[in-house]
Formats: C-alpha cells, sequence, structure tokens
C-alpha cells in the first residue's frame, strides 16, 4: 500500500460499515502469505469479493495474470482506484456478488486463464457467497479468509461437535483445508474472534454419486435439523408426511445403520446411501 491504511482512510474521511461486515487487512504478511499458498500465478485468473481498499488485490495483481474485484461499498471505489492505478490487469466492478451472474461475469472478464477465488469475505455474507461460488460450478479452487469458527464447519469430521449440514455440502462438492489463521490484531477494525484462511480445491468426481443430488441434500438437511434426536425421529420429522415411522426405521437398517445412530455420525458415502434407499421408497 502506498500510505498506511489508517492514513489512506483518514484523508477520505472514511468511516466503517458494521451492516457490511468490513474489516480491512493492516498486516502485509498476510495476503503474501494467502497469494502464495494459494498457488496463484499467472495462469490464474482471480475474482476478489469485497476487496476493500486493496490490501489483498495489490498482492493478486502481481502474482495473477488478471484480476476481477468486485466491491459493494461505492465509497471505497475511488481509493481502491488509486491503490491500484499502477496495474493494468485487475478490473473493478461495483456490485453485490449475491445479485451477480458469477459464471457470465467471470467468463467475460478472465477469459483464457484457470479462475480460482482468492478473498477476505465480509463476515455477514460468508455463508452464501461461499455457496454461490461452489454452485457456480466454474473454479479451480476458492480460498477464502473466514471466522474460524466457520472455517472449522466447513473442514469438521463426521461425529465431531463442529460437523453439520454445511460440513456435509463443502466436503461433497471440495476439499477443504485450513491453511493458517489470522489473529484479530492483523484487521482494523479489530475483530472480536480469530479468523482462518481455508482453502477449497473443487472435485473433478463425487466421492460416490448419488441416484439423485436434490434427495441427498434433502435428507442430509433433515438428518442436522434437530440434532438431538436420532437419525429415524429427525428423517421422521422431514418426511413423516409421506412415510412412516416404521419405513423410516426399515430403510435405516437396510443402511446397516444402529437404530440410535445420529445423523451427526455419517459421512457423505453414508448419506448416499441413505438418500438412494429414500429415492427408491419416494
Amino acid at each position: 500500500m502506498s500510505k498506511s491504511i489508517k492514513g489512506i482512510l483518514d484523508s477520505h474521511g472514511f468511516k466503517f460499515s458494521k451492516s457490511m461486515g468490513q474489516n480491512f487487512l493492516i498486516d502485509a504478511n498476510i495476503p503474501e502469505k494467502i497469494v502464495r499458498l494459494a498457488e496463484i500465478d499467472k495462469s490464474c485468473g482471480v475474482l476478489e469479493i469485497g476487496p476493500g481498499i486493496g490490501a489483498l488485490t495489490a498482492y493478486l495483481c502481481m502474482a495473477a495474470g488478471r484480476v476481477t474485484a468486485v466491491e459493494l461499498d461505492e465509497k471505497v471505489l475511488p481509493m481502491l482506484a488509486a491503490e491500484l492505478e499502477g496495474f493494468d490487469n485487475v478490473e473493478i466492478i461495483s456490485g453485490d456478488i449475491l445479485k451477480t451472474d458469477i459464471e457470465k461475469m467471470v467468463n467475460n472478464t478472465l477469459v483464457g486463464l484457470k479462475p480460482c477465488v482468492c478473498a477476505n469475505l465480509p463476515y455477514n455474507i460468508t455463508s452464501p457467497v461461499i455457496t454461490r461460488l461452489i454452485d457456480a460450478n466454474i473454479f479451480d479452487s476458492i480460498t477464502v479468509m473466514v471466522q474460524k469458527e466457520v472455517a472449522l464447519r466447513m473442514c469438521a469430521e463426521p461425529g465431531s461437535s463442529d460437523y453439520g449440514a454445511f460440513s456435509v455440502y463443502i466436503n461433497y462438492h471440495t476439499e477443504p483445508a485450513i491453511l493458517f489463521d489470522v489473529p484479530p490484531e492483523c484487521f482494523m477494525p479489530r475483530p472480536k474472534v480469530t479468523s482462518a484462511v481455508v482453502q477449497m480445491k473443487l472435485r473433478k468426481e463425487r466421492i460416490l454419486p448419488p441416484k439423485e443430488e436434490a434427495m441427498f441434500f434433502r435428507v442430509v438437511k433433515a438428518a442436522f435439523a434437530q440434532r438431538r434426536k436420532t437419525l429415524v425421529n429427525a428423517l421422521h420429522s422431514a418426511f413423516g408426511s409421506k412415510m412412516g415411522k416404521d419405513e423410516i426405521t426399515e430403510i435405516v437398517a437396510a443402511c446397516g445403520f444402529a437404530p440410535l445412530v445420529r445423523g451427526e455420525t455419517l459421512g457423505i458415502g453414508e448419506f448416499v446411501k441413505l438418500s438412494n434407499h429414500f429415492l427408491d421408497k419416494s
């Protein structure tokens, strides 16, 4: 950055927005480490979400073939443009990533490059943004900074307290890994929680494809909707209008699960087996 971040913000009279979940990186070692561990090089076309005033963007521009940075806060744009003035491989787009046709934008701005995501995500939109990015099904990898507790849920294993429907979704579509933690003092303003950088490499093939993805995720969602219930009771709460409890008990037994098993102990392969049985019965 050409000046201290505080100096840049003060010179523009900028005020942070809690509603936008703004926390700007002030430790230059962090964006450099993110770009390096994300393995960004000139073959990559990078989508960045919420660039702020460009702490991470500048390092992305130095490493990547091209960068598309999407920023919602219009007050940030003049500062961002000024900080990136020396780079000719970046395009700044003013807009809401949740209302953007991601595939169309990437195809228009990152032509001929390996599409990747690298971003310090605003805390308040983390899960929906990650879901949109994965569902776009066009990225080679997605590397994002999120709250540590979210990172733990994303990478959780069956049976752990962090494991849930979001864990299954992430692991079904990607191979996630926590790269490193980022303490609060690396940001302005300081968040109250530790952050973590997670990299998700999109799976080219499913671990075990279900007969129907829609049913698979219906079953997963039902299994975690009421964590204190057994799997049979949780599934009965969701499917009871079409299927009796005895029939659900038979399906669980047919999958080889114990009668009192809970959904939080099942892995992706086991949920696939369960959803396939439900599909056959529906």
